[in-house]
């Protein structure tokens, strides 16, 4: 059965460290592709947001 995973954080590094953790529970030849975005929200007062997100299919 084909699965996904979605990771949504505010710091790329989190993202790294949450994606890493669920990877090592999976074995490699599982993944079949692993999707990436960056978004900036900016407000009125001029602070920005940044929100990495990925998105994991895998064979489970």
């Amino acid at each position: 059965m084909v699965q996904v995973k979605l990771f949504d954080c505010e710091h790329e590094e989190d993202l790294e460290e949450e994606m890493n953790q669920f990877l090592e529970q999976i074995s490699p030849r599982d993944v079949i592709d692993i999707k990436y975005n960056v978004a900036l929200i900016g407000d009125a007062s001029g602070e920005q947001v940044f929100c990495f997100s990925a998105l994991i299919i895998y064979k489970n």
